[in-house]
């Protein structure tokens, strides 16, 4: 597959939901965005490159710490007249002179090695987030749209199976891995001291599950994981006991939905942001297996576990979200074809994980 076909995979995906939500209030708009150049900056500049091809006209400034190595994996958006990066670490960027209207802050590192090293984790989300936010002082942006997670809820107790968008759950403080969720909790307390204190309004996006092409098929995401095994490997492994519950929602349809939030956001709400269409890991990589490889195995490294005594839940209420207008629009399966299609090709080269 050349890289003309994978973007065509993208564009076809965002064309099937672009005009679900309307977008125009972008229009005229300087955006700054942080965390934009892995699989959620994929789908964010693809969706806004689509939105500038239909005449909606903006600026899009990128901060990143290596912009040449990102363009040099996705040449689809070289030579963008709307499309400019920052080099930059988002604790101690440059504040550009360009004037901002609207920031989306997403700069997070979410890998085994960063989690390896939580103070380091939890320094970058703090200190990154001060600093977007002196340059929205600086500045005066009208809206910022900041990018948490799921995971500032903690651990989902037994009897609630679909977290509510104002759950007063929390991660515990006493145990280092919550160093990532307790960092996404700072954050959202930042921006509500900024608010007090400018009036610039904000929203928070808490991320959920994610499918589709750009989504790593070598890290800790299962989903990715059994797309690899199904394309590559002899069968599919799955590394827990498979009862856990996780959703899934498509790449085109969270960067609509971060679009609009980012513009129609109620100021100081918090929103969940993922699929509420629960499936267990095991019935995961039965759907996977299913639909790309049906004659391949499926090994369950820990079989010893009953579901009485452990199924996790990690999935979102979206009752906010819908009332906003954004819903799933994107079946599992779709996701599961299209990703499959992205990476079927070009992935050996990508990850140096050759065939069995």
């Amino acid at each position: 597959m050349s890289k003309f076909n994978k973007v065509c995979i993208l564009n076809t995906c965002i064309e099937s939901v672009l005009d679900k939500l309307d977008l125009k209030g972008l229009s005229g708009k300087n955006i700054f965005l942080t965390g934009s150049t892995g699989y959620m900056g994929l789908w964010l500049l693809s969706t806004l490159d689509a939105l500038s091809k239909k005449g909606i006209l903006f600026g899009v400034w990128v901060l990143s710490r290596n912009p040449d190595f990102f363009l040099s994996r996705n040449q689809q958006f070289l030579k963008k007249s709307w499309l400019n990066f920052i080099i930059g670490d988002i604790k101690d960027f440059q504040i550009p002179k360009t004037k901002f209207d609207l920031i989306l802050h997403g700069a997070t590192e979410t890998s085994p090695a960063a989690h390896a090293d939580p103070t380091r984790m939890f320094d970058d989300i703090v200190f990154g987030t001060r600093r977007v936010i002196e340059l929205a002082e600086n500045q005066a942006v009208s809206r910022i749209l900041l990018i948490s997670s799921g995971a500032v809820y903690g651990r989902q107790p037994n009897g609630i199976k679909y977290q509510p968008d104002d759950s007063k759950l929390a991660c515990s403080t006493l145990i280092s891995g919550s160093a990532y969720s307790e960092g996404k909790r700072v954050m959202e307390l930042m921006g509500t001291l900024l608010n007090q204190r400018t009036g610039i309004e904000f929203s928070v996006a808490r991320c959920f599950s994610f499918s589709g092409p750009g989504l790593p098929l070598n890290k800790q995401f299962a989903i990715g994981n059994f797309v690899r095994d199904a394309l590559f490997k002899k069968k599919i492994i799955v590394k827990g006991n498979g009862l856990s519950r996780r959703s899934y929602l498509f790449g085109a349809d969270l960067a609509l939905w971060l679009l609009f939030m980012l513009i129609n956001g109620k100021n100081k709400m918090s929103y969940n942001v993922g699929s509420d269409e629960a499936i267990s890991i095991l019935a995961l990589a039965t759907k996977v297996r299913d639909l790309l490889c049906p004659h391949k195995p499926i090994e369950i490294m820990h079989t010893n576990i009953s579901e009485e005594l452990y199924t996790e839940w990690y999935v979102p209420d979206i009752t906010g979200a819908r009332e906003l207008g954004c819903v799933p629009w994107t079946s599992l399966e779709d996701a599961l074809n299209a990703t499959a299609q992205y990476h079927r090709t070009n992935y050996m080269e990508e990850t140096n994980i050759f065939r069995p």
